[in-house]
């Protein structure tokens, strides 16, 4: 049986986002209230926990900024940004000010904002994550082949335009426990080009590749979430994933920055297939802190009134 991949369907996507923009919404405090009645004790201090990871903000935040929320409804490029931020702001005064990073952002703005993606770090206050472009980035696999009969190798297929994963194809392109690939044409290697392949084709492997690119691994999110087991190095970027607190050898294979250990970690995992299977079941419970649509509308909603009211 083939697992499922679970999406947003684009169409529906962007049809429900147009509907937004000319709907009127409830207020925060009505829709804040409403969620918190779906969810349990347990499940409402979760949300607590994962507000106060994402915005970090310990002052009153003065309402004013560069954009208001009625400028988001007004999508320009990147749209996804912008109709995924208004979907939780229109429930404000859609005069209140905010200041907004929107793309694949690897510093942290000098005045608090509402980002994608952040550095990890402990002085990261100012970025302020919600979940954006969730159309690209949240993809999750259901039902999966069990890890055992997977082929005891590495796959990788992306992009190879970054100094970091040029790198890492030049060191283990012909390594007998890799199958890697560039999938673009223009850049990298002539030699390392490979066509795309499907997420069914990587699942069919027990190792899957998941370095960071312009941001984060954009394929971490459904590695984690199926019977393979991600490797990289440690995270120095994350979103609303979290990747800040995903520990090495419990959610992931984590391998060093310059990537010397990596023949020796896929062996000793080989070797030990009961440590992979620890690894995916921690990796799929931080999964399935994201599936409850409910749990995640209050998140983001919680996030917002923290910026603009407290």
């Amino acid at each position: 049986m083939m697992a499922s991949i679970i999406r947003q369907n684009k169409v529906i996507y962007y049809i429900q986002a147009f509907l937004r923009s000319l709907l009127p919404a409830d207020d925060y405090v009505s829709r804040i209230k409403s969620l918190k009645k779906k969810l349990t004790p347990q499940q409402l201090k979760e949300v607590e926990a994962r507000v106060s990871y994402y915005n970090k903000l310990e002052d009153h935040v003065a309402r004013s900024g560069q954009h208001s929320i009625k400028n988001l409804r007004k999508a320009q490029k990147p749209k996804v940004y912008y109709f995924d931020a208004y979907e939780y702001a229109r429930f404000f005064d859609e005069n209140l000010r905010l200041n907004h990073v929107f793309g694949d952002v690897t510093h942290i703005p000098e005045v608090p904002s509402l980002v994608k993606s952040r550095p990890v770090s402990a002085d990261n206050q100012n970025s302020v994550l919600m979940s954006l472009n969730k159309v690209r980035h949240v993809k999750w696999i259901k039902n999966d082949r069990p890890f055992l009969q997977k082929k005891d190798m590495l796959i990788g297929r992306g992009t190879v335009f970054q100094e970091h994963r040029y790198r890492f194809y030049d060191l283990f392109f012909d390594h007998p426990l890799c199958d890697l690939g560039q999938v673009n044409k223009e850049g990298g290697n002539p030699r390392w080009w490979k066509p795309k392949i499907s997420v069914q084709d990587h699942l069919a492997y027990k190792f899957i590749l998941c370095l960071q690119g312009n941001d984060v691994a954009t394929n971490l999110k459904w590695v984690m979430s199926s019977n393979s087991v991600a490797v990289m190095p440690k995270p120095t970027l994350e979103t609303w994933f979290m990747e800040g607190t995903l520990t090495g050898g419990q959610h992931y294979i984590e391998i060093k920055s310059d990537y010397s250990d990596l023949e020796e970690q896929l062996r000793y995992y080989i070797s030990h297939p009961d440590k992979c299977l620890e690894i995916i079941n921690n990796a799929n419970r931080h999964c399935a802190q994201f599936f409850n649509k409910h749990t995640e509308d209050l998140c983001n909603l919680l996030v917002l009134r923290k910026y603009f009211v407290e």
